[in-house]
């Protein structure tokens, strides 16, 4: 409690504010994190509103449920109208695919369970020997650790996964790569940075010269992060900082990279609402392909359909708009009837505005 008193001091908040305007430049300056529990922080705290108008915070694809494709979803909706068990993480469960969410097959029949974590859905496959059981495995370099541990300890042959695993870095450096929006600077998110670290963004900064600043999660970390951020724009250097350091370290989780080196190859794969992005995927190694549901079942999906008409999902997750731009927002689509996955998910975007607010 008093480490949290800490970060959520009304005091030291208004010296921060103080200092970024201060150094603030006069031209618009687009500052995106790619962490959805970022975006929850700046909007439940209002930290907008504490800010210059010309520094506008956006919000990049920091949400894996959001950015898990269509077909992937598709493809477990699918084993699940074959009689496999499936089991999924409660924000995975409402995600629409192409035509169905596994919410609906579950309504439909199908056996549908939700687990706090992948052990969870190996018990299960324990529990019920004469079942296949697969476990839709999603996240980023924050999960993908307790995916690989629970291969490495050789679950039951019943049990396999679906590896929807995505990597932060590359979606980064496709963000700044395609043009589409000018980006001055990076909150490097908190969670996936306590297992990759520091180090794995130096090559984005170096490349792009783009000032980085991994960030925690409370109201002082998002405006400590910002004013670093400044101070590196106002010095015209592109560094990579380190505000959480009581969380993150350069190296990071040593034994979670190693676990997740052992387990997966690292592959090229499209993010829901971008294209092919390379080296952004995790799937399984070649030895262990018996615990790989598309090796085991031979999914085959032919088309799919990643939005509904109108959703503009893909466009917020690129960080290109607000949430409240989308003509679905709030009236077709809403936290209780969510037409795209930004709306479903506690880390999505459009779900954060519509339950706090907004700007």
């Amino acid at each position: 409690m008093e480490l949290l008193e800490k970060y959520r001091n009304k005091d030291t908040a208004d010296e921060i504010v103080a200092s970024i305007n201060q150094i603030t430049p006069e031209g618009p300056v687009k500052v995106m994190h790619v962490c959805g529990t970022h975006e929850f922080t700046i909007v439940r705290h209002g930290l907008r509103s504490l800010l210059p108008e010309n520094i506008e915070l956006i919000a990049g694809p920091g949400c894996p449920v959001c950015v898990t494709p269509a077909r992937e979803i598709d493809e477990a909706v699918k084993l699940a109208g074959q009689e496999v068990l499936i089991t999924t993480f409660g924000d995975m469960f409402h995600v629409p695919g192409s035509n169905a969410s596994l919410e609906g097959v579950k309504t439909d029949g199908a056996d549908v369970k939700i687990v706090y974590g992948v052990s969870d859905a190996v018990e299960i496959a324990r529990e019920n020997p004469d079942r296949e059981v697969v476990h839709v495995a999603i996240g980023f370099e924050t999960t993908a650790p307790t995916t690989a541990a629970e291969i490495l300890s050789e679950p039951p042959k019943n049990f396999s996964i679906l590896s929807c695993h995505r990597l932060i870095p590359p979606a980064m450096e496709f963000l700044l790569n395609s043009g589409e929006s000018e980006i001055d600077g990076f909150l490097c998110p908190g969670h996936v940075s306590t297992i990759i670290g520091s180090k794995p963004y130096e090559p984005i900064s170096k490349e792009f010269g783009v000032p980085q600043v991994v960030a925690g999660f409370e109201p002082l970390d998002v405006l400590l992060g910002v004013l670093m951020l400044l101070r590196q724009i106002r010095d015209a250097r592109g560094e990579v900082e380190n505000e959480y350091t009581r969380a993150v370290k350069l190296e990071g989780n040593k034994l979670a990279q190693e676990k997740m080196r052992e387990v997966f190859k690292i592959t090229s794969e499209n993010w829901r609402g971008f294209p092919t992005i390379p080296d952004s995927a995790l799937e399984l190694r070649d030895e262990f392909q018996q615990y790989d549901a598309r090796e085991r079942f031979d999914i085959e999906i032919e088309e799919t359909q990643e939005f509904a008409e109108g959703c503009r999902c893909g466009e917020v997750l690129r960080g290109l708009i607000n949430p409240s731009d989308c003509p679905l927002f709030l009236k077709a689509c809403t936290p209780d009837s969510p037409k795209g996955p930004c709306m479903v998910s506690f880390e999505g975007t459009c779900s954060v505005w519509a339950k706090h607010g907004g700007k």
